[in-house]
């Protein structure tokens, strides 16, 4: 049972270090936070952090024939192109629709359920995370931190999910501090939303080029 304390602070850490820069999920945290308050940022990464759990699940399933299978690496990655390609577009028409239009103060008012499940689509449109944890899951198991028994996977999953929502707390509570500032980060946080899906749609490209040359 004493692998099982090791396993939970070794996944905690990494998924808190998975999200310690500005990405896709954290960033969206913090424009939720700063537009619609932090109730609804906690939310937000409520749900993302959710997804996260999933996520790990899914990764913990599929890391025993991964590797012995590259095209399943090879769909995810096309998917995730396509995702990332959509949606820096997406981000920006509505930064420059949002620019041109007259900023209007008001109350806006969410149902708390919608805010959730943002935070689960939103994180579930990142496939990365499933490799990530398929490597960690792998790693641990070399270590000699993890056996495919249901106190490891649930252990594994469930530190992967808080350590996840940890830092999603901070970018929270973080931006929601930074209330003089709140009203220039959400201007430009379609902008840098875009820009993020940019750079990991030519991550991905690289990496579905990469593989297909090898």
């Amino acid at each position: 049972m004493s692998h099982l304390f090791i396993l939970f602070f070794a996944t905690f850490s990494a998924a808190l270090m998975a999200v310690v820069f500005p990405g896709l999920i954290n960033i969206t945290a913090a424009k939720t936070s700063a537009k619609r308050g932090k109730p609804n940022g906690m939310l937000f990464a409520a749900g993302a952090s959710t997804t996260v759990v999933f996520q790990a699940y899914l990764g913990m399933l599929i890391s025993k024939y991964l590797y012995n299978n590259p095209l399943v690496i090879d769909i995810l990655l096309k998917i995730a192109l396509a995702v990332f390609a959509f949606f820096s577009i997406y981000f920006f028409i509505l930064a420059k629709k949002n620019k041109n239009q007259k900023k209007v103060r008001k109350k806006v008012e969410l149902k708390k359920k919608n805010v959730f499940f943002k935070g689960m689509f939103i994180s579930a449109l990142n496939v990365l995370p499933i490799a990530y944890f398929c490597g960690l899951n792998a790693a641990w198991n070399v270590s000699g931190w993890i056996k495919f028994e249901l106190w490891d996977i649930l252990v594994f999953v469930i530190a992967a999910g808080l350590g996840t929502f940890a830092m999603l707390y901070m970018y929270v509570v973080y931006f929601d501090k930074l209330q003089e500032r709140t009203d220039t980060f959400s201007r430009y946080s379609d902008y840098i939303l875009s820009a993020l899906m940019a750079v990991l749609l030519i991550i991905t490209f690289i990496r579905l080029f990469y593989s297909e040359m090898v």
